[in-house]
């Protein structure tokens, strides 16, 4: 399933592109994600944990860099994970493109995802997933920004990364099926 999503950065696209590409840096922004270490090879190891009405999705994974192109600010990244639990795996290649925009940088994502076992069954409808991975990339991008702009003690300080805490998928759904209603009136 392809699923496309874009952001704005509030940072030219030199300084844009070093934050996207600090992994340890941005993983905190994204909802219900969190970095458990590194490869020796470069790759990442983390932990994304989503929670549909009663039940509790929670997935292992790596992610590597499969391609970066600093000069074209395009980068491709393999990221999968499994269930604790054995309910299902995901598999998928993120692309970023990053480029210029009036506010500082525009990012496109495009994701192509495949997910097995359970899990594929909370993922049938492919409206709602885009639906719900909007939000998801929504709350990243507010995090994101957060971040940037935070005054440069704070953000050079060493801080302690609170553990993420679980992103409700039924919030996420209900919202993104709001969306697509309100989306309906508007047209």
């Amino acid at each position: 399933m392809l699923i496309k999503n874009s952001f704005e950065i509030p940072l030219p696209p030199q300084q844009a592109w070093a934050v996207l590409m600090d992994i340890p840096r941005i993983a905190p922004c994204m909802p219900g994600a969190e970095l458990t270490g590194q490869t020796p090879d470069g790759g990442y190891l983390g932990k994304v944990s989503v929670k549909l009405g009663p039940v509790a999705l929670s997935f292992n994974g790596v992610a590597h860099f499969i391609e970066r192109d600093e000069t074209a600010k395009v980068a491709k990244v393999k990221a999968q994970g499994s269930d604790q639990k054995g309910r299902g795996d995901a598999h998928a290649v993120i692309e970023f493109r990053l480029s210029a925009s009036g506010q500082g940088s525009h990012v496109d994502i495009s994701t192509d995802v495949t997910l097995s076992g359970l899990v594929a069954q909370y993922g049938r409808g492919a409206g709602l997933i885009q639906a719900v991975a909007t939000q998801l990339v929504g709350q990243f991008a507010v995090n994101l920004s957060s971040m940037i702009t935070q005054p440069s003690a704070q953000a050079g300080a060493e801080r302690g990364v609170e553990p993420a805490k679980p992103i409700s998928g039924f919030s996420l759904v209900l919202s993104a099926i709001w969306q697509n209603i309100r989306s309906l009136w508007s047209r």
